[in-house]
């Protein structure tokens, strides 16, 4: 496949504005209680990408596009995460409630992060994470956490150039964790090596058979939380909350697995300022500049 005139050029600039979340040193702090038991009916996580879902803010309102603004949604292929909470009220503390995960953490790359490695990446339907019910807490349950960690998924841009124009596909892998300690990671068919922590905002880049990588600043990413007012999320833990259409009832004594899908909003999640060229595409050699990148609500779904 040749490489349009100036492509060099369009993906220094792609990559100069992809991508952050909201950086901090304050993590996530809470003790998982370790399962009493190992077999019995399961509770059951797995991950939905739903394009068609409510895109929410920050504060978990609606989020119409604004103007000079524009934004496509992307085409999701993994996604992991870093923690799971099940939290009885809306006013329950980040932490308090049933936390039933936590990514493995290391300190090899200096100061404690993620392990990268050894986080489970899946795609939507797959099993990401699974407990016997026996081992929770027995209780009624309205909302969950999840602190999401990473990201892959294909974009389209434009450019327009000397050489000509079109539009080409890329995809993207980014960290979203507090931090992550990151040996190496394949992006669609090519890998980065690094064997250093890397924080929030870190992505790689891949398309035409090339890849670039960058850090982001922080600040970008929506991360929906309807709690902002009784029950806050520290910035940099990239927690997302939602509630369970009607509250999770759990006994102990469930004779049946329970599958509870995290249907996250994607809709028009990759979003950019459009001012520079305003024609609905992300056109980075025309000086467009990526604003958000941020998963755009979160639905609890039991099934």
């Amino acid at each position: 496949m040749n490489i349009p005139t100036k492509i060099y050029g369009l993906l220094v600039v792609v990559l100069l504005s992809v991508f952050a979340c909201k950086k901090s040193e304050k993590e996530v702090v809470a003790v998982i209680d370790e399962p009493a038991a190992t077999s019995g009916a399961k509770l059951i996580f797995k991950f939905k990408f739903d394009s068609l879902q409510p895109r929410l803010n920050n504060l978990g309102q609606n989020a119409p596009m604004l103007p000079g603004h524009a934004a496509q949604t992307p085409h999701f292929r993994k996604i992991s995460a870093h923690y799971i909470e099940l939290a009885p009220t809306g006013t329950t503390a980040l932490g308090a409630g049933k936390v039933l995960y936590r990514a493995p953490e290391v300190t090899t790359g200096g100061a404690n992060a993620i392990d990268f490695n050894q986080s489970l990446k899946v795609a939507e339907g797959e099993t990401f994470f699974s407990v016997p019910i026996s081992s929770v807490l027995a209780g009624n349950y309205q909302w969950l956490r999840v602190s999401l960690s990473y990201q892959n998924y294909d974009i389209r841009y434009k450019y327009n150039n000397a050489g000509g124009s079109g539009t080409a596909n890329g995809t993207i892998a980014s960290f979203l964790g507090f931090r992550t300690y990151v040996q190496s990671y394949t992006i669609n068919t090519l890998s980065i090596t690094e064997n250093a922590n890397k924080d929030q905002g870190y992505w790689g880049f891949e398309t035409f058979g090339l890849t670039f990588k960058g850090q982001a600043p922080p600040g970008a990413t929506t991360v929906p939380n309807p709690l902002f007012a009784s029950s806050p999320i520290p910035p940099g833990s990239c927690v997302v909350t939602g509630a369970f259409a009607s509250p999770l009832v759990l006994s102990g004594n469930e004779s049946s697995d329970i599958t509870i899908t995290l249907s996250l909003s994607i809709n028009k999640s990759f979003e950019w300022d459009d001012h520079f060229s305003p024609d609905g595409w992300y056109q980075p050699d025309a000086g467009d500049k990526v604003l958000d990148m941020g998963i755009r609500g979160l639905k609890p779904v039991v099934n």
